[in-house]
């Protein structure tokens, strides 16, 4: 089953290369928003998601706030 995944980083976050990393080994597809240049991504960030840190990703309804590859593995089903 295909999963809606959307990850807002910031250029500079260790964490978020490595969510984004794990996404791709495991060959899902997502959005990336960039919350340092996409200030309608940043709101949607905080407001949607109640989250300031990145990466936050969201898997169809629901969010894992920070790299946390237990929790994605679960939500994904891997």
């Amino acid at each position: 089953m295909a999963h809606k995944v959307k990850i807002y980083t910031t250029p500079s976050c260790s964490y978020c290369g490595m969510a984004k990393k794990f996404l791709d080994d495991n060959g899902i597809k997502y959005q990336e928003f960039d919350i340092v240049q996409d200030k309608a991504a940043r709101e949607e960030m905080k407001n949607k998601c109640n989250s300031w840190t990145v990466p936050t990703i969201c898997v169809d309804n629901g969010v894992v706030i920070g790299f946390n590859e237990a929790e994605l593995r679960d939500r994904l089903g891997l």
